[in-house]
């Protein structure tokens, strides 16, 4: 039966190419948000290629206790220099005061949300690089670190923060995976780096159901495929092209395993 669905005509193009050493030029500016949770082993890489870092409350206490481990041959004062977060946002309720102490006397710049208690410290981080006078290009995107595993009720509310700022690109990450919005606005090209991720991949409707959705480039590709919860997702799909191409008319998040190997 043929599904009668209208489908966006303008082309979204997504490239993990921040988990590459080396950007190539005319790639877009990142930010960088890290949160209460065990980062991730490329978060220096994450860094480097981040032009601004912000720290999500006790996120500033994961980079102050875990960057300096992952240079075990390096004095651990020296790497909290080197990794200075340009600003601390948050309720103030998780960061350690010898932390907050630290960072304050090296510049960073302290904003305490305390007062905003509806919205959670990853959203209040996300709008604060949104509001940024002149700092940020339009093309920018926002990487997320510790931003899976853990407690489920964070990993929802984080997933709930992409879904919310549709229109920014928003990249969650952890050691095994990432996750990002597909929004049912456009059509997407995925282009995969598969030295740095990969093959495992899946794409989940949010929000709502998918009544057609289709792709290619995948192992099994979808052909005007209804997706739904309580029905047919698509889970430990595998990439089998470098380009993946998806259209749907739902939302639809796309998720792709992290090589060990990074």
């Amino acid at each position: 039966m043929k599904i009668a669905t209208e489908f966006a005509e303008s082309m979204m193009i997504h490239s993990s190419a921040f988990l590459l050493p080396n950007l190539s030029s005319g790639s877009s500016d990142y930010a960088l948000v890290l949160l209460n949770q065990r980062l991730p082993r490329f978060t220096p890489l994450l860094w480097k290629h981040s032009q601004f870092r912000v720290c999500a409350d006790g996120g500033a206490n994961r980079v102050y206790d875990e960057l300096p481990l992952l240079f075990p041959e390096a004095e651990p004062l020296d790497i909290r220099k080197r990794y200075k977060p340009d600003v601390i946002k948050g309720d103030m309720d998780s960061i350690r005061a010898e932390v907050l102490e630290f960072y304050k006397n090296a510049g960073t710049e302290i904003v305490d949300a305390s007062h905003d208690q509806d919205t959670t410290d990853l959203h209040k981080c996300v709008a604060y690089i949104r509001d940024l006078p002149d700092r940020l290009n339009q093309n920018l995107r926002i990487l997320v670190a510790g931003a899976l595993g853990g407690r489920f009720d964070h990993e929802v509310g984080n997933i709930n923060v992409i879904c919310r700022f549709s229109s920014t690109r928003i990249v969650l990450l952890s050691d095994d995976c990432l996750i990002q919005l597909l929004p049912r606005s456009h059509n997407h090209e995925i282009h995969i780096q598969p030295s740095v991720e990969g093959p495992h991949c899946g794409l989940v409707p949010i929000g709502a159901p998918s009544k057609s959705t289709s792709t290619t480039g995948l192992e099994w590709n979808l052909t005007n495929t209804e997706m739904r919860f309580g029905g047919l997702i698509s889970t430990s799909n595998i990439v089998k092209e470098d380009i993946i191409t998806v259209r749907s008319d739902s939302d639809l998040l796309w998720t792709i395993s992290i090589r060990k190997a990074l």
